[in-house]
């Protein structure tokens, strides 16, 4: 008969000596350049967590400012503190799923490497878990209270996370003030239970944690003061409000659409522009040669918009960058045959230009997602 967890644990107890207190709490901090911030992240928990037996893991992937040689090189004086250094894997969310998922902890808090999170909060947090007050705690920015504060955001910023806010509420039907928030505590295995369903390139993985349930986790929001960045940059780009709007679009849809498929498909609505304006400006020289380099112009601005945004995670730069684009023209061209010939067919039975070239594109679309998405990226 199989052995369970719980079995193997009391095994390990009868046989070795265990600490007087078992460890509480795991804070997962995903770190992209954040080597300036780490050393005072950590003297800051030490701090707020004093009395509490706890761990710290970065997970970073792979910064060039080698942030995760400062966290080793804590970890080799400060037992609490763990590196989980990815390589070829980028993305926030991925980051704070491989980070809880290697906690042994019940409890698990995620918080950025800036600090801009409030890290004395935390006990206020682990105490409403520990009492089953709740079975998730979220820092909210907008919850209310003389503590709440987001104005450290900057007013754009601000009203675009209130907007990203109100859209997530509409779609999640959970009445969090902050579904965005990316500072929370909550049970190890509520995310256990659907780690195989997150999606790892995005950045909201509070509101896909929540989605994913297949009841709402009983919840409390806790006010608090979104701080300035200290040192180091913000990640957030246009490219990430589009990853958002598709994990949104997948959460809408229950799943039937990726939000990377969706992106993939935004892209190439892009494209289709793209190759319209190219085939309208070279159609006096002849329609065939025309959509042959339409067809041309608009996979090489896919490859580098989707190369930015659909799979930023997975983001070619230098040499990969030039051989990803040979590899996606190439597996592109495979069907660019098929695609002149159905829009010269098309084109040739009286429809408007338009009509043909559009026929055209759309016979290569599912087969340049289903190979470039499994060869290129």
């Amino acid at each position: 008969m199989p052995q369970t967890q719980a079995d193997r644990a009391d095994r390990w107890t009868d046989a070795a000596a265990v600490p007087a207190r078992p460890l509480e709490l795991t804070v997962v901090v995903p770190t992209f350049n954040e080597a300036a911030n780490v050393k005072p992240l950590v003297r800051k928990l030490e701090a707020a967590l004093a009395g509490v037996e706890w761990q710290v893991i970065f997970v970073d992937d792979d910064s060039p400012d080698d942030t995760a040689g400062v966290v080793k090189a804590i970890a080799a004086l400060d037992s609490r503190v763990e590196c989980l250094h990815r390589i070829g894997r980028r993305g926030l969310a991925g980051a704070v799923i491989e980070g809880v998922m290697a906690s042994a902890a019940p409890f698990v808090a995620v918080m950025d490497g800036d600090m801009q999170h409030d890290e004395r909060l935390l006990p206020k947090m682990l105490a409403a878990l520990a009492e089953d007050r709740a079975e998730l705690v979220v820092g909210s920015r907008y919850v209310g209270g003389p503590e709440a504060d987001a104005s450290a955001l900057g007013a754009t910023r601000e009203a675009g996370s209130r907007f990203a806010n109100w859209l997530g509420q509409k779609v999640l039907r959970v009445p969090l003030t902050d579904p965005m928030s990316g500072f929370f505590m909550l049970r190890r295995e509520l995310v256990e239970a659907v780690a195989s369903k997150l999606d790892t390139a995005g950045f909201k993985v509070l509101f896909d944690i929540v989605a994913c349930q297949d009841r709402p986790p009983r919840f409390i929001e806790l006010p608090y003061q979104f701080r300035a960045r200290e040192a180091g940059t913000s990640k957030l780009d246009n490219g990430v409000v589009v990853q958002y709007l598709g994990l949104l679009t997948a959460k809408f849809t229950r799943d039937a659409i990726s939000p990377r498929f969706l992106m993939f498909a935004i892209v190439g609505a892009s494209g289709l522009v793209v190759h319209m304006a190219i085939l309208r400006s070279m159609l006096p020289l002849g329609f065939s040669g025309a959509q042959t380099s339409a067809a041309l112009g608009a996979m090489t601005w896919n490859y580098l918009i989707n190369n930015a945004v659909t799979y930023r995670d997975r983001r070619k730069r230098g040499f990969g960058l030039v051989s990803g684009y040979f590899k996606f023209v190439f597996l592109c061209s495979i069907p660019l045959a098929a695609n002149v010939a159905v829009a010269t067919m098309v084109y040739e039975r009286g429809p408007a230009w338009w009509v043909a070239g559009v026929a055209g594109a759309v016979v290569a679309a599912a087969w340049n997602y289903v190979t470039t998405s499994r060869a290129v990226w």
